[in-house]
């Protein structure tokens, strides 16, 4: 009896990705039921890609589209239907491995060619099952959905080619018509460009939105959080070395290369001499967008002193400090599904036989992980990278972290400093179910006594409510010195 290669998937992997669960449980299994031949399609186009996969320690739906990530987005809507599409990401995130190990073992090899042709195979009971939405998701992706066996060789057309005229007095005549018609071309030609140069190329318009830097640091001065946003990736390469060095960090920050957004920042020759400065200084964190730079430190001095240094060096640009910045809503949701998705980004692009703390915390600290109020669980949006990092962190005994829990001020601070205690002790926890000793991992609550932004907002409570990862060890975690200007220790 023929094998229904989605029929199993749905039998074995789902019972193994959704064991223990209870939450969006009918929705998560009929996105699960949709995202197997959407997969396997994949695999089919693309075996290289089944290489690649199985290579890593936990492969996760960023592989899929990281030419694309806002395909993935588009998917992640389509997929999730009215459940959070955290919830399915991290869902099918967990079903990748289980998937590969499956089709290893019904192809009899983890070669994926043979898994390929299993699929190939099997590909009319595939095909069947992709949701109505699917064709046109993987022609974006460019996977082809056709079968190899379905493909055949078009008839050669044979051309009936008349008998060579014995009489050649008509060639003479004919290669003046062709000559005649050249000239008449080469002509028109000259005519249109000439019209062409009058009229001019239309200018190109201005791109929508202004390049951005986002940075801030922690209650040490080090790097926590960086983000750069601009529609020049070569700039962006030669800025993410320069904050890498200054602030010693092997991953800096985490970049979106857009053409929506604009290709230079103004005053962009000071960004490493603004950085140097704002370097140290505990709790802080700025924006540079447009001609506006905005500083804010939990210790307001701290933030005019900072500014007075910045200020003759971004001669184009507003300096507005704490008191002076106004209050901009936050699109919470964009932002923690942006620092999730360059907290995965960084946390696979960590090479798994040179594992360091200090690139581990680093790329955990670019998510977000939004606690329900009063709440210490973990939503399900950051299980993935959690599971993530355990697995490089099993894999390096040297690497210890601290979790940090903070919280906004508002309520009392007592109460406020048990429950930061109780979200960091979650966060370790969950590593240590996912099979990190205890004995790398520490966790502390602050409550509100180390505030990032103004707790007088709703923006500023949304920063201020976080989770922190710092190297314990330093001695392991430090990738190498710089000097006070960023150059490297010798």
């Amino acid at each position: 009896m023929n094998i229904n290669l989605i029929d199993l998937l749905k039998q074995k992997v789902s019972a193994i990705v959704l064991e223990g669960e209870t939450e969006y449980l009918s929705e998560k299994s009929q996105a699960l039921s949709n995202f197997f031949p959407i997969l396997l399609a994949i695999f089919k186009s693309k075996p290289e890609l089944i290489g690649n996969l199985q290579s890593q320690l936990n492969p996760r739906l960023t592989d899929l589209f990281e030419t694309n990530p806002n395909l993935k987005r588009d998917f992640l809507e389509q997929i999730s239907g009215t459940v959070p599409t955290g919830a399915i990401e991290s869902t099918l995130n967990r079903s990748i491995a289980p998937t590969l190990g499956f089709l290893e073992n019904e192809a009899g090899s983890s070669e994926p060619s043979a898994i390929a042709h299993l699929i190939e195979t099997h590909w009319p009971a595939v095909s069947s099952a992709l949701p109505h939405w699917a064709p046109v998701l993987l022609s974006a992706l460019g996977v082809g959905l056709a079968s190899e066996h379905s493909l055949h060789q078009a008839p050669e057309t044979h051309v009936v080619v008349e008998e060579k005229k014995k009489s050649s007095f008509l060639l003479p005549l004919i290669g003046f018509i062709i000559l005649a018609v050249l000239l008449a071309l080469m002509f028109r030609a000259c005519s249109d460009r000439k019209e062409t140069e009058s009229v001019g190329v239309p200018a190109q318009t201005a791109t929508s939105e202004p390049a951005k830097l986002q940075l801030s640091t922690g209650s040490t001065g080090d790097l926590t959080t960086c983000q750069l946003y601009s529609g020049n990736a070569s700039y962006l390469d030669i800025l993410q070395k320069e904050i890498k060095q200054i602030f010693n960090h092997n991953i800096g920050c985490g970049v979106e290369t857009n053409v929506s957004y604009h290709t230079e920042f103004i005053d962009q020759d000071a960004i490493p001499s603004v950085l140097k400065l704002v370097k140290g200084v505990p709790n802080a964190s700025i924006i540079w967008m447009g001609d506006q730079l905005s500083i804010q430190t939990a210790n307001p001095t701290d933030a005019e002193q900072l500014a007075t240094k910045i200020k003759p060096l971004v001669k184009n640009m507003t300096v507005m400090t704490q008191a002076t910045t106004a209050s901009t809503p936050v699109d919470t949701s964009t932002a923690i599904s942006e620092g999730n998705i360059n907290a995965e980004k960084a946390l696979a692009e960590i090479n798994p036989d040179h594992i360091r703390a200090l690139d581990i915390a680093t790329a955990l600290n670019m998510q977000i992980i939004n606690f329900d109020t009063a709440s210490s669980t973990i939503p399900d949006a950051n299980k993935s990278i959690l599971d993530q990092a355990a697995a490089l962190i099993k894999r390096a005994s040297q690497v210890h972290l601290t979790v940090k829990g903070h919280t906004d001020a508002v309520g009392d601070a007592a109460a406020n400093k048990a429950l930061s205690q109780k979200r960091a002790q979650a966060v370790v926890d969950y590593l240590v179910q996912q099979g990190v000793d205890p004995a790398q991992l520490q966790a502390v609550g602050y409550g509100s006594e180390q505030p990032i932004a103004d707790n007088a907002t709703p923006e500023g409570q949304f920063k201020n409510r976080r989770i922190e990862f710092e190297v314990l060890n330093t001695e392991t975690g430090v990738v190498r010195e710089v000097d006070e200007q960023g150059i490297n220790k010798q």
